[in-house]
C-alpha cells in the first residue's frame, strides 16, 4: 500500500476534506450536467493553458508562500520510487489554500501580493500524473483519480435513478476529473520545508527527459520570482543573489551569469481594472521586471529571440534586447496578454523604466538595448516596441562629449570615428556624442532613437565662421585627413573646408589655395602684408596634407609666382599704380619670387617707375645700359613714345637680372605664344603675315606656337647693321630668326633696312646665278649667315604676292641682264608659287612687257607662253615665254600669271602634204635604238614625210616633227626629228638627245662616247 493509498476516514482531517468531497458530490448529484462541466473544465487546463507547465506553476508557488512567509525561497524537485516531488519552504498549506485547490474558478490568493493567479495553476500537475498529494506539516491531502471513480459510481447506489454523472462517467471512458475531489494524509514533508507536492509518474512520462526539461526552465525562474532564491533539480543546485547596483546573480551547476535588471511596481487605477475579472481585480497592483544578461566584462551578450514572462513564459513573441517579466492581465490559459487597460498601463511603465536599465550600464554598452528596426513579432512586440524607441528618444541617457548625458533628439553623433574630432568640436556642436559612439555598432541603434549624423558637409557648415588659431584649424585638418581617406563622398564636401591664410584672412575651401614651402618664406610674408584678391596662400602653422589631397598645391617660389591671383594682380598693377597704389609693393615680393623661380612671359606687365616718374609695364622699360638703346629710333624712346628706361630708385633696389627676367629691356625680347588662334599684337604687322602663312599652309594653320621679336618696327633704318648682329648674338632671338615661315624672318626680309632696300631686294655675293635679277648686298659689316637669315637672297624662291610682283617686274626691266637660264628658272619659280596657290595672280597687276626664251624684253601684246615642245618650230624665240621644258613648269599658271596666252591657242595649224604612216616598231633604227636604250618600242604608229611643212595664219613654216590635235605623230625622216617624235611618244622627253644620236649611230658605242 502506497502512502497515498494510506488516506481515509481513520485519519485526522485538518483541511476538513470530508466537507469539500460532500459538496462536490452533492452538486454533481444535484446537477444533470455539473460533472460533466467539472471535467470538461479541468480537461480544459490539464490539456490547454498548464500543459507543460508543471516546474512554472509549482515554483511561482513556492515563490508566493515564501514571500509569505518572509523567507528566502528553496525548490526542490526529486525522483523518489517512481514519484516526483516537489518541496518548496514558506507559508504551509493551510484549509484555504486545499479548497482553493479543488475549486476550478477560484484563488485563496486575493488580498495579497503573487505571481500565481488562480489556484487552478495546480492542474499542471495533471499532465504527469493521476494522484497528485501534498504533505505539510500539519498533514497533507491526496487526489486520485480511482477514487473519484469509485465516488461517482457509488451515486448510482443511493439514487433511485441513475444520476447524470454516472452515465456521463460511462460517455467519457471511466475520465474524471482529478483535482475536484480531496482526501486527507498523514505525510510529512522532508526536513527543511514547508510543503511538498508528491506526484506518481504516468508510465507514458520519462523521467530523466522531465528533469532536463525543467532544468533549462530554472534560470528563468529565478529572474521572474526574486522571492525564489534556490532551486535543485535532483543533484543539480540552482540560486539566486542580487547586489546593490541592481545586478541578479544567477549560480548553475555549469556557470555564473549575471543579469542587469530594472524592478518597478504599483498599483493600478480604479479605471484600469474595467473589463477585468473578479479574480485579477484582486490583484491591484502591478509589477515589472526587465532583465539584460552581461558577460564578465560587464558587456552586455547578443540578445535573442524571447516571450513576454508574466511571469511564467507566455506566447507573446518579443524582439526587445532585454528581458521583460511583468504582472500582467492574461487570458485565462495565460498564453496571452489580455488586451485591457490595465495592461496598457504596464506596458507603458515598462517603456517608461527601460531607459533606467540603460543608465545602469556603462556608456559604450547603452546601445545594444536600443531596439533594432524590424518587423515586429507579435502585436505586444509592436507596442512595447515603439513605446519603448519613444521614451528613449526623449530621455537623456546617451554620454556626450563633456560628459553630461543627453536625449537622443537632442544629440548629435559624427559620421566617422574620431576622437580627435570630438575633441575639438566638443564645444561647437551641442549635444555631440563621444566619439566611440561613431562606430558602426552604433549606428543602427543611434538611428533607431532619432539621433542626428554629422556629416562632412554639415561639419564643413558647422565650422565655417569659426575664429580659431592656425594650429587649430591644423589639428582640425589631422582629423579629417583619415575620413579623406576612406570616404570618396566626403573628399568633395571637404573641399569646402575654412583655411586660415598667412594675411590673417580664414577663407572658405581649398579651391586656388596655395601652401608655402620652402624657400618662399620672405616672399609669403611680403605678398601676405598686400590685398591681392583672389591670392590665396595658407598661414604656415596650417599647412596639411589634407590641403593638399583636396586640390591645395604647394607653393614655392614657382608655384607663387604662378597663382591665377597674382597673375591678374601683376596684369591690373599699371592701372592700380595710376590710381594711386605704389607699385613696388608689388613688385619687390615678384621679383624676389622671379629670383627663384625664373622669368614668366606675362611678368611683362608688371608695373615699374621709369626715369620720369611715371608708371609703366616692365616690358616697355629699358634697362640704362641696355644694347638696344643703340638702335632703337630716338623717336621711340620717351615720355610719349612707347619705351622709356627704367627710374634709377628700381635699379638701387633690384638686380638687373631680375628687371631683365620680369620683362625690362636689354636687347630685343622674344614674345611667345602657344596655340594661337589670332595675330598677336604685341608685333607689328602681324595681321599681314598670319594672312600670308593661312594661305600658304591651309589645314596646317594655326599654328600651335607663336614666336617673335618685338620692337623690330622701332629700329633706326641706319642701325639694321648692329640689330641684325644683336639679333644673331642672342640666341633666344637668333632661333626666332631661324624658324622656317616664322614671324622674325618674315617681317626682317621685308622690313628692314640695308643700304635703302629691303633684305630681299639684295643677294649674297656668293649667290652669282642670281646675277642680273638681284644685286650684291654692299658690304654692311655683317656675315653671310646674318645676311641669309635677315633675308638676303641665296637662291631664287617666291614666297608670297610681293615676292613674284617684284620678279615680274625685274624680269621685264631692259636694264638688267638676265642670263636665258635664269630667266627660265625665274619663270617656273613663278608658275610653281601660281600652282601651288602660294600666291594669288589676280593680285599682281600683268606686266607690260616680258622675257623671253632669248633674254630679249618684249612687249606682252606679242608674247606666248610655249606648253608644247613641237610648237616652238612655227614661233620665233624672242617671241616666246618658257620656264622649260612643258614637264618642268605648269604652263597654264604662269600664262595666267603674266596674262599671256599659251602657244597652243594662236591659231588653226594645217599639215601639208601626204607621208607614209608605219607602226613605230617597223621604222627603221627604232628598234635598234630602243634597244640599246633599254626601253620597250612603243605601241602606235608615225607618219614620216621627206620634208614636214604645217601651214599656221602666219604662213607655212618647215619643222622636224609635230603633234595634231588628235595625238597623230608626224616625223621628217631625219634623226633629229624621228628622235623628238620617239621620244614624245615613249614619254620620256630628257633623252631625245641620246635617241637621236642612236638612230645616226645604232650602236653600243654611241652610247659610250
Amino acid at each position: 500500500m502506497t502512502e497515498g493509498d494510506r488516506s481515509g476516514g481513520d485519519l485526522p482531517d485538518p483541511f476538513d476534506t470530508a466537507e469539500l468531497r460532500a459538496a462536490v458530490l452533492a452538486s454533481w448529484r444535484g446537477s444533470p450536467t455539473r460533472f460533466r462541466e467539472d471535467a470538461n473544465a479541468e480537461e480544459d487546463l490539464r490539456l490547454g493553458g498548464y500543459r507543460d507547465r508543471l516546474l512554472v506553476e509549482l515554483a511561482q508557488n513556492a515563490s508566493d508562500a515564501a514571500r509569505a512567509a518572509g523567507v528566502p525561497g528553496r525548490l526542490s524537485v526529486r525522483l523518489v520510487d517512481g514519484e516526483l516531488r516537489v518541496a518548496n519552504t514558506g507559508r504551509p498549506l493551510d484549509a484555504t489554500g486545499v479548497a482553493g485547490l479543488t475549486a476550478l474558478r477560484a484563488s485563496p490568493k486575493r488580498a495579497e501580493p503573487s505571481v500565481g493567479r488562480f489556484g487552478v495553476g495546480f492542474a499542471a500537475v495533471l499532465a504527469v500524473t493521476d494522484a497528485p498529494r501534498l504533505a505539510t506539516a500539519e498533514g497533507g491531502v491526496a487526489f486520485s483519480a480511482a477514487r473519484t471513480r469509485d465516488e461517482v459510481a457509488a451515486l448510482a447506489e443511493s439514487s433511485a435513478e441513475t444520476p447524470a454523472a454516472v452515465r456521463e462517467l460511462a460517455a467519457r471512458g471511466g475520465e474524471v476529473p482529478v483535482l475536484r475531489l480531496v482526501w486527507p494524509t498523514d505525510e510529512r514533508p522532508p526536513e527543511g520545508f514547508d510543503t511538498e507536492v508528491r506526484l506518481p509518474l504516468r508510465e507514458d512520462v520519462d523521467p530523466g527527459a522531465m528533469l532536463a526539461d525543467m532544468a533549462e526552465q530554472v534560470v528563468d525562474l529565478l529572474l521572474a520570482l526574486p522571492a525564489l532564491r534556490e532551486v535543485t533539480i535532483g543533484d543539480r543546485h540552482y540560486s539566486s543573489a542580487g547586489s546593490t547596483d541592481e545586478r541578479t546573480v544567477v549560480r548553475t551547476p555549469e556557470a555564473t551569469r549575471t543579469w542587469l535588471t530594472e524592478r518597478a511596481t504599483g498599483e493600478w487605477p480604479e479605471s484600469t481594472l474595467t473589463g477585468v475579472g473578479v479574480e485579477q481585480r484582486a490583484h491591484a497592483r502591478w509589477w515589472l521586471c526587465w532583465a539584460v544578461e552581461l558577460d564578465g566584462d560587464g558587456a552586455v551578450l547578443p540578445p535573442r529571440t524571447d516571450v513576454l514572462h508574466a511571469p511564467t513564459p507566455t506566447e507573446e513573441r518579443l524582439s526587445l534586447p532585454a528581458r521583460l517579466l511583468a504582472g500582467v492581465p492574461v487570458e485565462p490559459d495565460r498564453r496571452r496578454v489580455s488586451a485591457s487597460p490595465a495592461t496598457a498601463v504596464v506596458f507603458g511603465q515598462a517603456a517608461h523604466t527601460y531607459p533606467e536599465l540603460l543608465s545602469r550600464l556603462d556608456p559604450l554598452e547603452r546601445t545594444a538595448l536600443v531596439p533594432e528596426p524590424g518587423f515586429p513579432l507579435s502585436d505586444t512586440d509592436e507596442r512595447l516596441r515603439e513605446a519603448v524607441v519613444q521614451r528613449l528618444s526623449e530621455t537623456a541617457w546617451l554620454r556626450a562629449a563633456d560628459g553630461s548625458t543627453v536625449a537622443p533628439r537632442r544629440a548629435t553623433v559624427l559620421d566617422h570615428f574620431s576622437p580627435e574630432l570630438v575633441d575639438l568640436l566638443g564645444d561647437v556642436v551641442p549635444g555631440l556624442l563621444r566619439a566611440e559612439l561613431s562606430e558602426p555598432a552604433h549606428a543602427s541603434a543611434l538611428r533607431a532613437v532619432g539621433v542626428h549624423r554629422m556629416g562632412a558637409a554639415e561639419l564643413v557648415e558647422v565650422v565655417s565662421g569659426l575664429d580659431r588659431p592656425a594650429e587649430w584649424w591644423h589639428r582640425l585638418y589631422d582629423a579629417l585627413l583619415p575620413v579623406e581617406r576612406t570616404d570618396r563622398t566626403a573628399r568633395e564636401e571637404l573641399t569646402a573646408l575654412p583655411v586660415p591664410l598667412a594675411d590673417g584672412r580664414t577663407v572658405t575651401g581649398v579651391r586656388d589655395l596655395l601652401l608655402p614651402g620652402d624657400g618662399a618664406e620672405d616672399a609669403v610674408a611680403a605678398l601676405a602684408e598686400l590685398d591681392v584678391t583672389g591670392l590665396r596662400i595658407a598661414a604656415a602653422e596650417a599647412v596639411h596634407p589634407l590641403l593638399e589631397r583636396l586640390g591645395a598645391r604647394w607653393a614655392g617660389a614657382s608655384d607663387l609666382l604662378d597663382a591665377p591671383a597674382l597673375v591678374e594682380a601683376v596684369h591690373n598693377s599699371v592701372a592700380d599704380a595710376r590710381a594711386g597704389a605704389d607699385p613696388m609693393r608689388l613688385a619687390e615680393p615678384v621679383l624676389r619670387l622671379v629670383g627663384e623661380a625664373g622669368t614668366r612671359d606675362w611678368l611683362g606687365a608688371l608695373a615699374l617707375p621709369d626715369s620720369d616718374g611715371e608708371v609703366r609695364r616692365a616690358d616697355e622699360l629699358l634697362l640704362p645700359e641696355a644694347a638696344l638703346l643703340d638702335v632703337l629710333d630716338p623717336r621711340a624712346i620717351g615720355p610719349e613714345a612707347p619705351l622709356q628706361t627704367v627710374a634709377g630708385s628700381v635699379l638701387e633696389r633690384c638686380s638687373p637680372e631680375r628687371l631683365r627676367a620680369v620683362g625690362v629691356l636689354d636687347s630685343f625680347a622674344v614674345l611667345v605664344e602657344e596655340e594661337p588662334d589670332t595675330p598677336h599684337e604685341g608685333v607689328a604687322d602681324a595681321e599681314i603675315w598670319w594672312r600670308e602663312q593661312e594661305r600658304l599652309r591651309g589645314e596646317e594653320w594655326p599654328p600651335s606656337r607663336f614666336v617673335g621679336v618685338r620692337d623690330l618696327d622701332l629700329v633706326a633704318e641706319d642701325a639694321w647693321p648692329e640689330a641684325l648682329r644683336l639679333l644673331t648674338a642672342n640666341p633666344e632671338t637668333a632661333r626666332a630668326m631661324r624658324e622656317p615661315g616664322g614671324y622674325t624672318p618674315w617681317w626682317t626680309a621685308r622690313f628692314a633696312v640695308l643700304e635703302g632696300r629691303s633684305p630681299r631686294q639684295w643677294r649674297t655675293p656668293d649667290a652669282e646665278r642670281l646675277a642680273g635679277l638681284y644685286d650684291p648686298v654692299p658690304d654692311v659689316g655683317v656675315d653671310r649667315e646674318t645676311l641669309r637669315l635677315a633675308g638676303v637672297r641665296t637662291e631664287l624662291t617666291v614666297a608670297d604676292t610681293a615676292d613674284a610682283a617684284d620678279l615680274v617686274a625685274r624680269l621685264a626691266d631692259p636694264e638688267r641682264g638676265v642670263r636665258a637660264g635664269l630667266t627660265m628658272a625665274a619663270h617656273r619659280a613663278l608658275a610653281e608659287a601660281v600652282a601651288c596657290e602660294r600666291i594669288d595672280p589676280g593680285e599682281i597687276d600683268p606686266p607690260r612687257a616680258v622675257r623671253s626664251v632669248s633674254s630679249a624684253v618684249i612687249s606682252a601684246d606679242r608674247a606666248v607662253v610655249l606648253d608644247e615642245p613641237w610648237l616652238l618650230g612655227v614661233f620665233e624665240p624672242a617671241l616666246v615665254v618658257a620656264g622649260g621644258n612643258s614637264y618642268e613648269f605648269d604652263a597654264e599658271a604662269l600664262a595666267e600669271l603674266l596674262d599671256l596666252p599659251l602657244a597652243s591657242e594662236q591659231g588653226v595649224v594645217e599639215i601639208l602634204g601626204q607621208g607614209v604612216t608605219q607602226a613605230w616598231r617597223d621604222v627603221a633604227r627604232v628598234p635598234a635604238a630602243c634597244e640599246l636604250l633599254g626601253v620597250a618600242v612603243p605601241y602606235g604608229e608615225v607618219e614620216l614625210r621627206d620634208g614636214l611643212r604645217v601651214r599656221t595664219s602666219e604662213g607655212e613654216h618647215r619643222v622636224h616633227w609635230w603633234v595634231d590635235d588628235g595625238g597623230a605623230v608626224y616625223s621628217e625622216r631625219s634623226p633629229d626629228g624621228l628622235a623628238r617624235a620617239l621620244a614624245w611618244a615613249m614619254d620620256r622627253w630628257r633623252e631625245r638627245f641620246t635617241l637621236a644620236a642612236l638612230l645616226a649611230d645604232p650602236e653600243a658605242t654611241t652610247l659610250l662616247r
